[in-house]
């Protein structure tokens, strides 16, 4: 485990009925080299949430944006600038890591710079199982820019800390794609361990499920492009640029076609809509 410490990074926002969860599945690790860095974005004491449910530990550590609703990005890099470990690993405040995640991926991420793995979707009111990124399977493979540009779940990589971009605190819906894809351009193809071993929540009230999450949807691709086209996002690959800027005019469409059958009502939010629509294809 030498050198192999993590600090998982825990952006909070009005997110004291879930963190408990989130921290409880990190206390579940067999890989016992981490810290959580628990980020509060709006102005109230995590700690003390914590600590009521029985969750005090000295590998806890606080800090805060100084803000309220300051935003993810914003959020998480606070929390980078208080990690202390090698290895960064983001974890939203509603979602959990399953117990095996840490010992899988930080080994390949010292050895490869960053790895991703399989994400499970699940349904937060009940527990039940959505889908999968990708077909699980017990393999390692791998992940290059084009393959995560076909994506349309959230990816969580474990990154080493002198290769994290950071994160562009001006992109306040998308971030996780492009702090995803400079990790790629930093690092090269990323080994993708086929198990799903992160576990992305759907709650009904989160930005996902909210009535303008379209039109959040559209004004960030844009926003994006606008950058692309500018200062490049930081991307120093000019082909993963360009790759980029193409996957989002397909993503502005997609998410055209998606604002259409929600105002229809045949789906109540995108991962409904991406479902429906692999079912449609697929028939």
């Amino acid at each position: 485990m030498d050198g192999g410490g993590v600090s998982v990074i825990i952006a909070a926002h009005r997110a004291h009925d879930t963190i408990a969860r989130a921290v409880s599945s990190l206390l579940d690790q067999g890989w016992a080299d981490w810290e959580a860095v628990v980020v509060s974005d709006d102005g109230t004491d995590y700690r003390a949430t914590l600590e009521a449910a029985g969750l005090g530990s000295p590998r806890l550590v606080f800090t805060g944006t100084g803000r309220v609703g300051a935003g993810a990005p914003a959020a998480r890099n606070a929390g980078l600038r208080a990690a202390s470990k090698p290895l960064v690993a983001p974890l939203d405040a509603d979602d959990r890591f399953l117990p095996n995640r840490l010992a899988r991926l930080a080994p390949l991420a010292l050895r490869h710079g960053a790895a991703v793995d399989n994400v499970a979707v699940v349904r937060d009111r009940d527990g039940a199982p959505l889908s999968t990124l990708f077909p699980p399977t017990e393999e390692v493979g791998e992940l290059d820019g084009e393959a995560f540009l076909a994506t349309s779940v959230p990816m969580f990589p474990v990154v080493r800390r002198d290769l994290v971009p950071g994160w562009e605190e001006d992109v306040n819906f998308c971030d996780d794609v492009v702090f995803n894809v400079q990790v790629i351009d930093r690092v090269g193809p990323l080994p993708l361990v086929g198990q799903p071993l992160y576990e992305y929540r759907q709650r009904e009230g989160s930005i996902t499920f909210s009535a303008d999450s379209g039109d959040r949807a559209e004004r960030c691709y844009r926003h994006v492009l606008a950058r692309l086209a500018g200062d490049g996002l930081r991307i120093g690959d000019e082909s993963i640029r360009h790759r980029f800027a193409a996957a989002l005019e397909a993503k502005r469409a997609l998410n055209a076609a998606y604002e259409a059958a929600h105002r229809a009502g045949r789906c109540a939010n995108f991962q409904e809509f991406l479902a429906l629509r692999e079912k449609s294809l697929a028939g």
